[in-house]
């Protein structure tokens, strides 16, 4: 019978998400590919060093070892790697003990083909391409940064920050605050806020992530979740609502009103936080792995951002 991943939270990653590839990035592109197959094949025995994605997979495997006889996650290489300058990445991979098995290896191809047939849930990459590509397929994707910072770990749990609008909920509201002002984002959203907001790209994450929960008792949940985002009253009451629909809980909620988010992710110890401004990331990547989540349609989101510094 074929394995059916179905059943699994999905994560795939690049090889250069998972590893810091640096160095061969840049023999790459000063180089040209030649080289670079030819660097990867002299040190595929030479152990590649944690990159910004391997501290969440790192843990998220480990769920596999807490409840006897059943998986929760597979994680799944996903690059534009060939066969021939993969060994290094497995060699890696068996050095540190991660329990990958599978990898999709394009030879420099699009990725997007294979989202779906790997049942993808969440895809974290370097390449902003790709990442685009999974968005555009509604499928959770962050553009990952590498800043080579050595985060401190969590040793007894997973801690996943997200930002709401554009993120966890759709970029309805913060167009609106982009394109009008506070002020008009402000008033929408206290005459919606018996509205749900409709879902953005990580709701169907959040609500997998929250099934994962649910396998534990609630205060040894294994899993941590916190929302930080910059809306404050009276913009909290739709998002409150909104949950309540959605019937998931979020552990930590944060309405910051303006005041810097990376002060608080880094109190909350994020495993990982996902944001769709880099205004935000920009100081969050100093102190916990942050990955930027585009927007759908990314002209659009030019268009919004390029009027907005207009004014």
């Amino acid at each position: 019978m074929a394995y059916d991943l179905s059943s699994y939270l999905v994560v795939g990653i690049s090889s250069s998400a998972l590893f810091d590839l640096s160095t061969e990035h840049k023999i790459f592109e000063t180089k040209g590919l030649d080289e670079y197959l030819k660097y990867q094949s002299e040190h595929e025995k030479d152990i590649l060093k944690p990159g910004p994605g391997y501290k969440l997979v790192h843990n998220l495997l480990r769920l596999n070892e807490l409840i006897p006889n059943k998986r929760l996650v597979e994680v799944i290489i996903m690059s534009r790697n060939s066969a021939n300058s993969s060994l290094r990445f497995f060699n890696s991979i068996e050095h540190y003990g991660l329990d990958i098995v599978r990898a999709a290896l394009t030879s420099g191809m699009p990725i997007k083909p294979y989202f779906d047939a790997f049942n993808i849930n969440l895809f974290l990459s370097t390449n902003g391409e790709d990442v685009q590509d999974a968005i555009n397929a509604n499928i959770a994707a962050g553009i990952i940064y590498n800043n080579h910072q050595n985060y401190q770990e969590n040793k007894n749990q997973i801690r996943i920050a997200f930002d709401g609008d554009a993120v966890l909920f759709s970029d309805e509201s913060e167009r609106i605050y982009q394109k009008e002002g506070l002020e008009a984002f402000a008033a929408h959203e206290k005459a919606n806020a018996l509205k749900p907001l409709p879902e953005g790209p990580f709701a169907r994450f959040l609500k997998s992530i929250s099934l994962i929960q649910n396998e534990f008792p609630l205060d040894h949940a294994p899993i941590r979740t916190a929302l930080v985002t910059a809306r404050s009253s009276p913009a909290h009451e739709r998002v409150i609502r909104t949950l309540q629909v959605w019937n998931v809980k979020i552990d930590e909620v944060f309405f910051l009103g303006g005041v810097r988010k990376a002060e608080v992710l880094k109190a909350f110890g994020a495993d990982i936080y996902f944001d769709d401004q880099d205004a935000h990331l920009k100081y969050s990547v100093d102190v916990v792995p942050s990955a930027r989540v585009p927007y759908k349609n990314i002209q659009e989101q030019i268009s919004i951002f390029d009027d907005n510094e207009k004014k």
